[in-house]
């Protein structure tokens, strides 16, 4: 039996001392299995985009286990964490982190460059193909729709080939025809890839569109359910 893509146990989380500490997340514990679609919901403050965070690596809970393909997160240094997530874990968030003084081309290849690949540029330019950009590579990102820099993220995040891809509410800066584009884009590449996929949303719709739904509430993981077929 494989392992799980994710496997979260009893993580914790709080922010603030003393009086105003406030717990971010409770005991909470998941586990994903390699491939699966989650879609992850629940109100405003209930801890989903904390919990993409500490899923990421970008967070250290104050408590619990966090293992992504079977390596516990807590047993990596910070450089370690970083060159681990850089291989294995692609973000991509509502806003689109995108530097502004790199091109499309420049901004993509860039994780790949920091992890020193010989093919960097080429392997960039492949991934732009694929999300539609193969004629806006040289373009800034104030040259760019949102929609167009949401897949230049996209593209980023998917080129060093991760094994798991989390999305904190993708469309968030969307109108609602291009966040449906760039939704059945990463859904798409996510199937081709088999990589597994964790997403934020409020949208109950795209959560449906996962194997799975997850929601939280006040900082807890409340309720898995399967989508129907």
């Amino acid at each position: 039996m494989s392992l799980p893509s994710v496997a979260m146990r009893g993580v914790d989380l709080s922010l603030g001392r003393g009086a105003a500490r406030v717990h971010i997340l409770r005991d909470a514990s998941l586990t994903i299995a390699k491939g699966e679609a989650v879609g992850i919901v629940g109100p405003s403050g209930s801890g989903k985009s904390t919990l993409l965070m500490i899923m990421a690596g970008l967070e250290r809970p104050d408590r619990g286990e966090v293992a992504i393909d079977g390596v516990s997160l807590k047993s990596l240094n910070e450089d370690a964490l970083a060159r681990f997530r850089g291989a294995k874990i692609g973000v991509v968030f509502q806003s689109f982190h995108l530097i502004p003084t790199m091109t499309a081309l420049e901004n993509v290849a860039a994780p790949l460059e920091l992890a020193r690949a010989r093919d960097a540029s080429a392997r960039a330019r492949e991934e732009l193909a694929l999300v539609g950009l193969a004629d806006r590579m040289s373009h800034y990102p104030a040259q760019l729709s949102g929609g167009e820099q949401q897949r230049v993220a996209l593209a980023r995040a998917l080129v060093p080939r991760p094994s798991l891809l989390i999305a904190d509410e993708p469309t968030g800066n969307l109108d609602e025809a291009t966040g449906r584009a760039v939704m059945d884009l990463i859904f798409e590449l996510k199937a081709r890839r088999g990589a597994t996929l964790a997403l934020v949303t409020h949208d109950p719709e795209l959560a449906e569109r996962c194997d799975r739904v997850i929601r939280m509430r006040s900082g807890a993981v409340e309720d898995v359910a399967l989508v129907p077929a």
